[in-house]
């Protein structure tokens, strides 16, 4: 499972160690895709393929616009021998990403975000913990 938040830097050749906790659930090769509020996710190749089945068994206009923006939007990367990850320049640019970045576990996913991006988002009034317990019970937690 991956959890947490672990603040590393972008190198010049766009390289980010990624925490060896998530290396073992991402495997070696995982797909890197676009992800919603200008971050980037990463899935293992089970993940993804569990992923992609789901996006697949949608139809209509709605699911065509999705299929083309995730499925344009994913490459495979590797993880090297130091732990590191090329992060491609489309996809730094799509995210914003500056030289200090925060990787974040999801769950099922690891998302990439700019530091200042991330840091934003978290200050949003809407994940103050009153909207937090509000949300929770909407969905029944």
């Amino acid at each position: 499972m991956l959890i947490g938040e672990y603040f590393h830097n972008l190198d010049t050749k766009g390289r980010v160690s990624i925490p060896s906790k998530f290396r073992d659930d991402l495997g070696g090769t995982f797909v890197l895709s676009k992800g919603v509020n200008d971050c980037l996710c990463a899935y293992s190749k089970e993940e993804w393929e569990s992923f992609k089945e789901e996006l697949l068994a949608l139809r209509g206009a709605d699911a065509r616009m999705l299929r083309r923006f995730f499925f344009s939007g994913a490459t495979e990367c590797e993880i090297d021998t130091q732990g590191r990850v090329v992060i491609p320049p489309l996809y730094r640019e799509y995210a914003g990403l500056g030289r200090e970045v925060v990787i974040v576990g999801v769950s099922n996913c690891m998302e990439i975000w700019d530091k200042a991006a991330w840091s934003k988002y978290m200050n949003n009034p809407a994940l103050e913990s009153a909207e937090i317990e509000n949300a929770m019970e909407r969905l029944g937690l």
